[in-house]
């Protein structure tokens, strides 16, 4: 295992191996999607107290999941970085984000359609919306410092401190709806969540699945371009445009 990891640190061996990967993933997210939302909304019952509107829990949940993992994975390459100096944790750290920040603004914005009927309102500042909230500026920030310093040396160190900073915020989503008093629901689903639909649940997992899918694709698919960027005058890449401009 620790072979193969060390492996993956070589920019010509990730590009091919994410390049295979995101084959895969490219056509399994989007499949078990659409098999979520077809399970959800024509096979899952209607909520007694929600109605029809908590199907929206499809998209919300595994939304807010991935924007809160893909910042850890995020955090996790930085660390890698911050360490070793890879071409490979530099890309990735910076792939991770745009995806992590669409992840984000999804949740927030499917949010507040489902608060709008069970709340009264779109918006509140509820403990667990305000950090969401939060890490999405963490996100746009983070994006705008890549945008802004075009020395990558620097933008890359910078990106990497911030990034590990701003892991404080993921518990305060996580576990705002037990560190305050907030009109969010708390954790819903698990070995012991009894009250949940067959239904619902597997729905649920399908699509969370069907989110992480998607998004590593997404990622990968970045993190390719982005390697390719950073190593143009590289060997390795003046053979791949090579063998692409004899096809």
């Amino acid at each position: 295992m620790l072979q193969k990891i060390l492996q993956l640190s070589s920019s010509p061996v990730f590009y091919r191996y994410a390049g295979n990967l995101t084959k895969v993933l490219s056509f399994l997210g989007p499949v078990l999607i659409i098999l979520a939302i077809f399970l959800g909304f024509f096979r899952a019952p209607t909520d007694a107290q929600q109605g029809e509107i908590y199907r929206i829990i499809y998209v919300h949940v595994p939304a807010a999941w991935m924007s809160m993992f893909l910042y850890v994975v995020a955090t996790g390459y930085a660390i890698i970085f911050w360490v070793w100096r890879t071409s490979v944790s530099a890309v990735m750290m910076r792939a991770l984000l745009p995806t992590g920040a669409w992840m984000t603004f999804l949740a927030l914005i499917t949010g507040s359609l489902w608060g709008k009927p069970t709340w009264g309102t779109y918006w509140v500042w509820d403990a667990r919306l305000t950090t969401e909230l939060l890490l999405l500026f963490i996100y746009l920030g983070l994006l705008a410092i890549g945008n802004v310093v075009q020395d990558k040396t620097k933008t890359d160190k910078a990106i990497s401190i911030i990034t590990i900073l701003g892991l404080f915020n993921i518990p305060l989503i996580s576990f705002s709806v037990v560190f305050w008093n907030t009109l969010h629901q708390g954790f819903s689903i698990g070995a012991t969540s009894a009250s949940m639909n067959p239904y619902i649940k597997f729905s649920l997992i399908v699509s969370t699945i069907g989110f992480w899918f998607l998004c590593s694709a997404i990622t990968l698919t970045r993190a390719r371009g982005l390697l390719l960027e950073r190593e143009v005058d590289s060997g390795w890449v003046r053979d791949i445009f090579a063998m692409g401009n004899n096809k």
